[in-house]
């Protein structure tokens, strides 16, 4: 007789709580399989525990106090309802605090843009180099904790968190921040001056945008909200991308 239970998992990063997303990361850095990582999560948050093994197809489980027998094929079949664990998440995700540091907004809503290019020049340096100081550095940024010390769960956290606010601001920004193309900062790790030199130059180009050349606004520029600064330098990228269909290259 076939039975019918009920297993709570979460079906978005957005759902992972801290303990959960420790958990996940620590797993990715196990460097197991996506379909090992998906079956560890699948019974650990939902809750399932293998008791025995009931013969070379299945096994014997405990859920809710009870217990009965499930094949792997159930299992492999399973598993598939956490294929989305194995993306980048499509909406910024962070580990909310660190020891005792709050984390700023995931999606840094009211953040000022100075640490916005701060941590971009980070993450492309640590792109460039896999240098994982850098990703300790960013982590100091995003928990507002100078010379914090992080584990390779929560510098994984730092990566995978940057990666995605990227990926959602390319869609929100794509005039200004494409996923390929000469606009994006991407082309950055393209071959040519020192990283540094260029990340500079990027920098100061994306001040000098938004200051129109007025040096006296650039604390000002600074200190703009991360999105108003974005939403501006999209504007001008899409009014030149369009003064240059208007009027040929």
């Amino acid at each position: 007789m076939n039975r019918k239970i009920a297993i709570t998992l979460p079906v978005s990063w957005q759902e992972l709580t801290d303990r959960q997303l420790y958990y996940l990361y620590n797993l990715f850095l196990d460097n197991l399989s996506a379909d090992q990582i998906k079956t560890y999560c699948f019974f650990l948050w939902g809750k399932i525990r293998i008791e025995c093994r009931y013969d070379e197809h299945d096994y014997i489980v405990r859920h809710d106090k009870e217990t009965f027998k499930v094949s792997r094929e159930l299992i492999a079949s399973a598993i598939h309802e956490l294929d989305w664990i194995v993306e980048i998440p499509e909406y910024p995700v962070r580990i909310s605090r660190i020891r005792k540091h709050a984390a700023l907004p995931a999606d840094f809503q009211g953040v000022e843009f100075e640490k916005y290019i701060y941590c971009d020049n980070l993450y492309q340096g640590y792109l460039s180099t896999q240098k994982q100081e850098l990703l300790n550095e960013m982590a100091g940024i995003l928990y507002n904790a100078p010379g914090i010390k992080t584990n390779a769960a929560e510098k994984l956290s730092t990566f995978y968190w940057f990666a995605s606010l990227k990926e959602l601001f390319s869609r929100t920004f794509p005039s200004f921040l494409r996923p390929t193309g000469s606009m994006t900062s991407e082309n950055l790790l393209e071959q040519g001056a020192p990283l540094g030199r260029r990340l500079q130059e990027a920098m100061n180009a994306q001040i000098r945008a938004l200051t129109k050349g007025d040096i006296t606004k650039e604390r000002e520029v600074l200190s703009m909200d991360t999105w108003r600064a974005l939403a501006e330098l999209d504007a001008q990228a899409k009014e030149y991308e369009e003064l240059k269909k208007q009027y040929g290259k």
